[in-house]
């Protein structure tokens, strides 16, 4: 069903892609120092986080090359959603894109391990894990498929949001309606959690929560605060249990086609671009949650551990692979 829904948008838009590509090529061949441009797609707008962090490694990329490459980023899927991206990505028509990691999971189950409940701590060790070499095996797996993971973006924590007392213990979720994603994993969490999880779709929330419906939501302090979820559920507890992951791809052929000096350049500056898109996402974090205070939400930090230890159970369930146990004991040995 996807093939036939996603392969006619696929040629028609790799067509555009291929046929700029060449009209960009025309008129440059007195040229010959002009930058090899690298097609990027993207699915939000130039204000987020991982957009202006695509924009620095293009920068970086350009001076320590000499020029040589130039990333030319197209914000809010202007070259197709994310699953039309990556397949963008495969066939060479573009060079890299950032997409989510359920999308890479199809390739290779083991990337489900990154967005597991509770596998992180907190951002810090999210970051240690995201900018190590932890992950170097698992990012190469995708070759021979036509690209390759380069590294990973935060796209923060999902936290616990309620109306009434804030929540501070697995106790303190006993008979509350939580509204989840529409995914099975995250009603199963919500249960694990202590709470009962609700799949709803996003524009429902904020008046199913006023109805009494739902009893909270939860979601990363951004969506929170430009949703204006505060107004029906002003008590935001940390609970960071599902911290996800965004992740930068790039066209096999095209890194192979690389000299190993550039391909060195290119890889260690993608990696660094990962520190940069933490800092600025935090940020962005922190502005929102300003907002919030200032419209009446409180912030409560909460104590993680009684959480995790109940969730265990759905931990090991799974992690079905050697390779995926294995990936979780890693991240894990990084927790502080």
């Amino acid at each position: 069903m996807h093939t036939m829904n996603v392969l006619p948008k696929l040629s028609l838009i790799s067509t555009v892609v291929v046929a700029s590509l060449f009209l960009a090529g025309c008129g440059e061949d007195d040229k010959t120092d002009s930058p090899v441009i690298l097609k990027t797609a993207f699915n939000q707008s130039e204000k987020n986080p991982q957009y202006k962090a695509l924009e620095d490694f293009s920068q970086k990329l350009e001076a320590a090359t000499g020029g040589k490459y130039k990333l030319e980023i197209h914000p809010n899927e202007l070259l197709g959603d994310q699953r039309a991206a990556l397949e963008l990505v495969q066939s060479g028509a573009i060079q890299l894109a950032v997409v989510a990691n359920p999308l890479v999971e199809n390739y290779n189950k083991n990337f489900s391990v990154l967005a597991m409940p509770y596998i992180y701590n907190d951002s810090e060790h999210q970051r240690k894990v995201f900018t190590g070499d932890t992950l170097d095996g698992l990012f190469s797996s995708t070759k021979g498929n036509g690209f390759e993971v380069l590294t990973a973006y935060t796209a923060g924590a999902r936290s616990m949001y309620v109306k009434g007392t804030p929540v501070k213990t697995p106790e303190d979720m006993n008979g509350r309606k939580i509204r989840v994603m529409q995914s099975d994993t995250m009603v199963k969490m919500l249960s694990c959690m202590g709470g009962t999880g609700v799949p709803m779709g996003q524009g429902e929330v904020y008046s199913a929560i006023q109805q009494g419906v739902l009893d909270g939501a939860e979601n990363n302090e951004i969506t929170y605060a430009d949703l204006k979820q505060y107004e029906v559920a002003p008590n935001f507890s940390y609970t960071r249990h599902v911290m996800v992951a965004d992740l930068l791809i790039a066209n096999e052929a095209f890194i192979n086609k690389m000299s190993p000096e550039d391909q060195a350049i290119f890889r260690k500056l993608a990696k660094e671009s990962t520190v940069t898109e933490f800092d600025l996402f935090n940020q962005a974090l922190d502005t929102a949650r300003q907002s919030a205070i200032s419209q009446g939400a409180t912030f409560t930090e909460v104590d993680i551990k009684p959480f995790q230890e109940r969730c265990k159970p759905l931990q090991e369930s799974m992690l079905t692979t050697p390779e995926q146990k294995d990936i979780y004991n890693k991240i894990r040995a990084l927790a502080n």
